[in-house]
């Protein structure tokens, strides 16, 4: 397929070819794995193109996560290229070119889903690949896409416009079908083409929307937005796993609290955490809007000082006030000791939430940990305090009680500050710390046997 036609089959679309003198892109800019990439598909015969985010990030002179290419060779064909290459993907064959950790996305150019009344051109007859398929669901959901076609079919079966840029690394041009660098310029978010259809055709559009609202700290267009609320339950068919994959996008990659706002407000949030919408008063969720709040806006600023964060520590934050809310009612309905109904609550919310977001084996094990160490952190006494010291998650496990502490105050906040303190003080000053406690401790007790009534033996029952 060597076509790169200026005409198109939506009269929407409209080629501008912007030259290199009249935009800021210096291939300087572009990962040296990437250049590999393009020049290697370029000097076989290809067609290539960096795309996507890529071209969309530069432009604003932003550094780029990622660098994508978009070409007319067929992911076989882009393998028999390159030995470090390997095909992924079901709903649509991508190629992954390896470079030790650092990955190049190459997807062919996709093309137009034909029924079975159109009829193909002589061109298209010759161009159809083995592999070529597509199928959708009932409510419109693309189930796979492997249908290739041209660049400029391709433009058009992008998302948003602003993703819809191509940089050819040839003569060094943008080229722009949808008029992505005018709404770049404008900071407008636009989907490409009727925005129910292409919603429900992939779901996930309506959290990207959201997510690159707040990330490029852009508007979306109201035609683009209109349809999203009601809308919003087409999440509930795409895959777990793929849902996970997507919250951390949009909740760790440094504007997570902005984000939170934009789901909340076009009601996509709730698809994603339904239990946190369900058997909550409203002094708990109050607090559950204030520990989002707070979780969110402390892992946004240590994604902006380089500080690692974990996924567990999210979601087992996240999810604190429902695992109460649900391990007080197995108290009472069940006539469990808290301890019991605590872990048969965690094992309900985790067993829950995965149904949505499928949260891998070893995060929901971190998440555990971190839940139980909060019932442990109130025990220091004897040894306890320094044997929690040790824990492995025992940092993570205080930065929750911390936040909880600021939330809901009182004891709990005395309990963080004691634990603050503790961790960072020497030998001596943490025995003495402990002593205070065991004295404590000591004292309640005394309390305790000297308020506890005695029985008059007469009234025993033999």
């Amino acid at each position: 397929m060597h076509r790169d036609s200026q005409t198109h089959s939506n009269a929407e679309l409209k080629l501008n070819i912007i030259p290199r003198q009249e935009h800021c892109i210096s291939r300087k800019d572009i990962s040296d794995n990437a250049l590999k990439v393009l020049y290697r598909l370029n000097k076989s015969g290809y067609q290539a193109y960096l795309v996507g985010g890529g071209v969309r990030d530069l432009l604003l002179k932003k550094q780029p996560k990622d660098f994508d290419i978009a070409t007319n060779a067929t992911p076989d064909e882009v393998r028999q290229l390159f030995r470090n290459c390997r095909l992924v993907g079901r709903r649509f064959r991508l190629a992954h070119i390896l470079f030790g950790r650092d990955v190049i996305e190459v997807a062919t150019f996709r093309g137009h889903h034909q029924t079975e009344q159109e009829q193909k051109t002589p061109e298209q007859e010759n161009t159809e690949k083995k592999d070529k398929s597509a199928r959708q669901s009932d409510d419109g959901m693309l189930l796979r896409d492997n249908v290739y076609g041209f660049i400029d079919e391709d433009a058009e079966r992008r998302d948003f416009t602003v993703n819809a840029l191509y940089y050819s690394i040839d003569d060094f041009t943008v080229r722009d079908y949808t008029d992505g660098v005018k709404d770049l310029q404008a900071g407008i978010i636009r989907l490409i083409g009727d925005p129910e259809t292409r919603y429900r055709e992939d779901p996930v559009r309506m959290l990207r929307a959201a997510r690159f609202a707040a990330k490029l700290d852009m508007r979306i267009e109201e035609t683009t937005a209109a349809p999203i609320p009601a809308l919003a339950h087409l999440l509930g068919d795409v895959p777990a796993a793929r849902l996970f994959e997507e919250s951390l996008k949009l909740l760790q990659s440094g504007y997570g609290w902005k984000t939170y706002r934009l789901l909340s407000d076009f009601n996509l949030f709730s698809p994603l955490f339904p239990i946190l919408d369900r058997d909550l008063g409203e002094s708990r969720n109050a607090k559950c809007t204030q520990i989002i709040e707070k979780v969110l806006k402390s892992t946004d600023a240590r994604i902006a000082k380089n500080l690692r964060i974990n996924p567990a520590f999210l979601f087992s934050v996240m999810l604190w006030y429902p695992l109460e809310a649900r391990a007080e009612e197995r108290v009472i309905e069940r006539g469990l000791n808290y301890y019991d109904a605590f872990m048969a609550a965690a094992n309900d919310i985790l067993d829950e939430q995965i149904k949505t977001i499928a949260i891998p084996r070893r995060f929901t094990a971190m998440i555990r940990e971190i839940w139980l160490l909060q019932l442990r952190l109130i025990s220091r006494s004897g040894t306890r305090a320094y044997k929690l010291l040790e824990q492995q998650k025992f940092r993570a496990a205080f930065d929750f009680l911390e936040i909880r502490g600021e939330i809901e105050g009182g004891q709990l906040k005395e309990l963080a500050t004691w634990w603050e303190h503790f961790q960072f003080e020497d030998k001596e000053k943490r025995h003495q710390m402990v002593q205070l406690i065991n004295k404590s401790n000591t004292k309640s007790t005394t309390r305790r046997k000297k308020s506890k009534p005695r029985h008059n033996k007469t009234q025993q029952k033999p």
